[in-house]
């Protein structure tokens, strides 16, 4: 049993940098804080795979990438592709990991999907053609439609999730419509449960498309009560499978460094084996 805490990308977090660090030697000094990441940029672009070499590189033996789906593999793109194309996207996307999954540090594929997308028939049929695309790969699912999690919905999705081997995306986030998901403290998979914090900005949630949606939607600190009240919760998931991914993705006011870091200290939880640390700033 272990719980494994990180953040989202590792590029935003200024507190945790000496200095004039350059972009291409954050990801080492990341890694001296925590064993896990978000590989964001996946999702905007499938990335080259010298990249990923860099960062298996950049990276302790035991750390591990939960590395997001590329937009046109969720939808995001709204562009409809037929099976053929889907096959060869996929297959592009599982090549350009190459790098991770041989250096065995793949955490999980997270297919974070739209908020336009909502429990239908052909929508459960895509994830089951996602799953059988990608058969050995530990993949993650996360809504942002609550339609899945409504009335009776929720133990059919759960049931659902179990039975296709998708990892629970459980999402602490602003409860601000259709466009939200609850918190759902249960786990589909034996092997591991991913958690992501988004913060509860309410108010800044549903503002996409307007010219500060980014530096407004994930601006929040998450107080110590909050934080105690999730301590609790992931010891529970601790025992109900052999792995908690826990990602902080409050990071527009910089809070989602030191609310890792205090959580860590709530769960009374030090990682051996990180890289060196030079400089640990927060003492």
């Amino acid at each position: 049993m272990a719980i494994h805490i990180g953040l989202t990308g590792w590029g935003d977090h200024d507190t945790l940098y000496p200095t004039k660090t350059t972009s291409t030697n954050k990801l080492s000094t990341y890694s001296s804080y925590f064993p896990v990441v978000e590989v964001d940029t996946a999702f905007y672009a499938i990335q080259p795979e010298k990249n990923y070499q860099k960062w298996v590189t950049d990276t302790p033996d035991r750390f591990s990438f939960v590395i997001k789906a590329f937009q046109g593999m969720t939808g995001h793109d709204r562009q409809k592709k037929s099976l053929q194309e889907a096959k060869e996207l996929f297959a592009a996307y599982k090549q350009s990991i190459t790098p991770v999954l041989h250096a065995n540090k793949l955490n999980c594929i997270l297919f974070q999907f739209p908020p336009w997308f909502d429990v239908t028939k052909a929508n459960i049929r895509k994830l089951r053609v996602i799953r059988e695309l990608l058969p050995d790969l530990p993949l993650a699912l996360e809504f942002r439609n609550r339609t899945w999690f409504e009335g009776n919905r929720k133990n059919q999705t759960i049931q659902f999730m179990k039975e296709e081997k998708w990892i629970h995306t459980i999402c602490d986030e602003p409860q601000a419509g259709v466009g939200s998901i609850p918190t759902v403290l249960e786990p589909t998979s034996e092997h591991n449960t991913l958690v992501r914090f988004h913060g509860r900005n309410v108010h800044g949630w549903n503002r996409n498309g307007q010219a500060d949606w980014r530096a407004v939607r994930f601006l929040y600190h998450y107080n110590r009560r909050e934080l105690e009240e999730w301590a609790s919760h992931l010891n529970e998931l601790d025992n109900a499978c052999r792995n908690v991914t826990v990602l902080f993705n409050n990071n527009s006011g910089g809070d989602a460094a030191r609310n890792a870091i205090e959580l860590m200290e709530l769960l009374n939880i030090t990682y051996e084996q990180l890289n060196p640390r030079q400089l640990d700033l927060f003492e």
